[in-house]
């Protein structure tokens, strides 16, 4: 019998619960981040970048800047030991604009104006104390936004996700293909860097959408045809593979719904996140918890937006949030799954959506 549970009026309990739906946005929310325990920021395609309190859901700050839809968004804070640490976000836009902003007083702090085309997406690498933009290319900046290298035009794809990995290296999606950069400090008096390709990995089906690092030895990667690809974040070889994983969350006892066809928003794998046990997947309006251990669906809530989830953010306090085409932000509440005499919970069970 599947220990996976969907959320229904038959179901007594339902350890997640939704805490709060804030609206603010006049368009698609695309992305989330946590600033820290307290705060995250949301952004989409009306251009506007929202500060929330996490705990309230009240909005902090509205940041207006870019004229067009927001296209990537990272959060970094300020490393220096001799003053207090400072939270800040950077985004990019369709406007070809990357923006700095101050977390505790909503202003822009720096702007680059000199790109070519749009950056698709942006990481910092807090240990090297430098920040990668991807997008028909892959650039260096500086903590001032200096440039300090980039690599040759890619494809007219461009690079659409990026995900730090160990031994000062990233992983790039770029349409079907993984592409493996290594970063060098080729002098470090006159901040000389090198970014070089070693390797690609050619393993996916369709284009690759989302990437996530669960830990210094796993990376995971999820594909527009609902493909999940876990790798040696070392190595970079393939450690499991799965395609619509989701459907082992379907009951057996349950007859299955005939569909003629499926959509592809519906497959999509659109966001990942994680934590060292589970990957949290956007998957259609839904969001599914994939153990790595068990390698399958512990639980999943099928349609937790009207509209495709496009981004999923772990918070502190077993809380997630959740953004959709939909123009919502919602905030998740994960409790305790009480064991049912007439149902024994089967071991693994972590969570059930609601």
């Amino acid at each position: 019998k599947s220990s996976v549970q969907t959320v229904g009026e038959e179901q007594i309990q339902n350890p997640y619960t939704e805490l709060l739906v804030l609206k603010g946005h006049q368009d698609i929310v695309r992305f989330l981040v946590q600033i820290d325990d307290c705060r995250f920021a949301s952004a989409g395609d009306d251009g506007i970048v929202f500060l929330w309190n996490a705990q309230t859901g009240e909005k902090l700050f509205e940041l207006h800047g870019h004229t067009h839809k927001i296209t990537a968004i990272a959060p970094f804070s300020s490393s220096d030991a001799f003053e207090e640490k400072k939270h800040f976000i950077i985004t990019a836009s369709a406007d070809r604009t990357v923006i700095v902003w101050d977390c505790s007083s909503g202003r822009q702090v720096q702007k680059v104006s000199c790109f070519h085309s749009t950056v698709k997406c942006l990481t910092v690498l807090q240990r090297l104390d430098v920040w990668l933009s991807g997008g028909s290319d892959l650039c260096v900046w500086n903590r001032k936004l200096d440039l300090l290298c980039k690599t040759s035009h890619l494809t007219d794809a461009g690079i659409s996700a990026l995900v730090e990995l160990p031994k000062n290296c990233v992983a790039a999606a770029v349409g079907k293909e993984l592409i493996i950069f290594r970063l060098s400090d080729s002098n470090s008096e006159c901040e000389g860097w090198n970014v070089l390709e070693v390797k690609r990995l050619v393993d996916h089906q369709d284009n690759i959408l989302s990437l996530v690092s669960v830990n210094d030895l796993t990376f995971v990667t999820g594909s527009h045809v609902g493909e999940l690809i876990v790798w040696d974040a070392l190595d970079w070889t393939k450690q499991a593979s799965e395609c619509n994983f989701w459907e082992s969350s379907v009951h057996p006892d349950v007859q299955p719904e005939i569909k003629l066809s499926q959509s592809p928003n519906e497959t999509s794998v659109q966001h990942l996140t994680s934590d060292e046990e589970c990957v949290f997947a956007a998957v259609g309006k839904g969001i599914y918890v994939y153990n790595l251990q068990m390698k399958r669906v512990i639980a999943c809530q099928k349609t937790a937006h009207d509209s495709s989830v496009l981004h999923i953010e772990k918070l502190p306090n077993r809380q997630l949030i959740s953004c959709s085409e939909d123009g919502s932000v919602r905030i998740w509440e994960l409790r305790e799954k009480q064991q049912l005499p007439a149902e024994p919970v089967p071991t693994g069970l972590l969570v059930v959506w609601g």
